[in-house]
């Protein structure tokens, strides 16, 4: 009896080791490289989300990035929310609802161990919204402006150090604060200084998409970062053509945009909810009560990749929203989530295969000298990283002008590394 309870356990402990390995492998598996990080990057994103204290701690979470991981995201954007009471209240804090510091830096450790990168991706919410987003924060007296500007900065620079202590690969300054934005002075000379005081990665904005053009310090950032729930159908329940053709307009608009800025474009935020609304009210939460509709999701999912992903400006998009619940989503659920749907499988593809366009963004002659540098920084990263050999195909390639500078900097000083503009 105790030789056959002997082995019973020895059996338990062995499963259980084996389960392990596979759930959570040797950190060597997932080890992310060590070769600087070039600029620009594509990002293979996906936006991860809690609304509780700990979650991001558990062991579901560290079990649901490794499923995120296994669809081939190479970005995870780790969104941390604080409140205020309302558009025009000056105090921002967490509250029961706010990741905790310390489960914020276990799920970035983790992200890392799995080898994806991390963008940190402060929010804020209103708590009695009143018909209002955080879109509307705003004030009517220059006192009350100061104050908020005071706390927001507070807000923000504490989640840039944190970023900063984690080796946090890019951070954004903010997300849909549409009219606070346009006290241009106070993004230029406080937040976006003090951020790249505390952090040394790349950082970007989050606009919502009805207002990307109307932002004035695109030229210190990065990234041109659209929050993209374009609308781009008439009607609920489009068809896929109907949809791709409600982009038409949309991808003018933005390419036009970009040309003026002179940026890489990422979508900082994109998603549909599993519902007939994805396709015109693509901001919405589905009601529970509604019917799922999860083949729309991954038909809206498909069209957004026809049609920006080889465009030589726009490099990725981080869907909304993946759960800290491995068990998520499913085929009857209308959320926002692809998980366990086939959107996910449509994600896998994607993600899993070549990007198939050349790697590289080329700042127009205007730019210049700065974009001429960022050119030169560019082809003598890759160069050291092809004679590493730590570059898999498909990540980075250079033709025409690009190609030219890359033989130029092969006889450049090697121990240059990069920088991107504005550090």
């Amino acid at each position: 009896m105790k030789n056959s309870m002997k082995g019973a356990i020895q059996k338990s402990l062995l499963y259980s080791q084996v389960l392990a390995l596979f759930l959570f492998p040797p950190l060597s598996i997932y080890a992310n490289d060590t070769t600087p990080m070039p600029y620009p990057v594509f990002h293979k994103g996906m936006s991860y989300v809690t609304w509780n204290k700990e979650s991001f701690a558990s062991t579901f979470s560290d079990t649901s990035l490794l499923l995120m991981k296994k669809c081939g995201v190479e970005s995870v954007a780790i969104i941390v929310t604080r409140y205020q009471d309302r558009f025009d209240s000056t105090e921002i804090r967490a509250t029961d609802r706010t990741p905790s510091d310390s489960s914020v830096r276990h799920a970035i450790r983790k992200a890392h161990e799995y080898g994806m990168k991390v963008m940190l991706k402060p929010h804020i919410d209103l708590i009695i919204d009143e018909g209002c987003t955080r879109s509307d924060i705003g004030f009517c007296t220059s006192r009350e402006w100061e104050k908020w500007f005071a706390n927001y900065l507070a807000f923000i620079t504490h989640y840039a150090r944190m970023a900063g202590d984690e080796d946090v690969e890019f951070f954004c300054v903010g997300t849909e604060l549409s009219f606070a934005t346009q006290e241009e002075g106070f993004w230029r000379d406080s937040v976006i200084k003090d951020v790249r005081r505390l952090f040394k990665g790349q950082i970007t904005y989050a606009a919502n998409w009805d207002a990307y053009k109307n932002v004035k310090f695109w030229d210190l950032l990065d990234y041109v970062g659209i929050d993209a729930y374009f609308p781009v159908a008439k009607k609920s329940n489009a068809t896929r053509d109907e949809i791709l053709s409600g982009w038409k307009s949309w991808l003018a608009e933005i390419e036009a945009f970009q040309k003026t800025v002179d940026k890489p474009v990422i979508f900082t935020e994109s998603g549909y909810c599993s519902a007939g609304t994805a396709s015109n009210r693509p901001w919405e939460n589905a009601l529970k009560r509604v019917t799922p509709n999860t083949l729309l999701q991954k038909e809206c999912y498909e069209a957004l990749v026809d049609t920006f992903w080889d465009k030589p400006w726009f490099f990725g998009v981080y869907w909304w929203a993946w759960n800290t619940y491995p068990e998520s989503g499913g085929e009857n659920d209308p959320s926002f989530t692809p998980q366990n749907k086939p959107a996910m499988e449509y994600l896998r593809e994607t993600y899993c295969r070549p990007l198939g366009r050349e790697f590289a963004f080329i700042p127009s002659s205007k730019t210049a000298p700065e974009g001429s540098e960022i050119v030169r920084k560019l082809a003598v990263e890759a160069a050291k990283r092809k004679a590493r050999c730590a570059c898999p195909a498909g990540d980075v390639s250079f033709t025409g002008e690009l190609a030219r500078e890359e033989r130029r900097a092969l006889t450049a000083d090697s121990r240059l590394t990069h920088q991107p503009p504005g550090m």
